[in-house]
């Protein structure tokens, strides 16, 4: 019984020394994986810092342009102020105008008589004129003709 007792320890004793190699394998295995996860913390850490500083000049820069920007905006404000009372202008002028059209035509309407008789006295006026003129040249060629003779 005492062998039994003596290689149980035995065993026990090359069981714990085996636990104890793998323990320590472990360990060394997880002591480096901490050392590369600790240099790649401190990687991304740099690499975290460069990008903030980035960040940072270029949210400066847009902040920047966003006040130029708006400056830029305020003044075409002015313009398109002055556009829209350009506009305005026109509108009314244009409403001048038709106004001014539909007057027009409504006293030519009224006066379309008298026009159409005026126009009819000018076209009688204008046949006589010519009429007389005809025979004033007749008249004319008749004593040149006479004083030839």
């Amino acid at each position: 019984m005492k062998i039994i007792l003596y290689a149980s320890i035995a065993l026990i004793a090359v069981s714990f020394f085996i636990l104890v190699i793998y323990i320590a394998k472990t360990l060394t295995v997880l002591q480096e994986t901490i050392r590369r996860l600790t240099a790649t913390i401190d990687h991304l850490d740099k690499e975290v810092q460069g990008i903030t500083t980035e960040t940072t000049q270029l949210l400066k820069k847009t902040n920047a342009l966003a006040d130029e920007v708006q400056k830029k905006v305020e003044g075409l404000n002015s313009l398109v102020h002055a556009v829209s009372d350009v506009g305005a202008t026109v509108q009314s002028f244009n409403r001048s105008l038709r106004q001014i059209s539909s007057t027009v035509t409504a006293k030519v309407e009224n006066h379309r008589e008298k026009v159409t008789k005026v126009m009819q006295w000018g076209n009688a006026f204008i046949e006589i004129w010519e009429k007389w003129r005809e025979r004033k040249q007749k008249k004319t060629k008749e004593v040149v003709l006479d004083g030839k003779k």
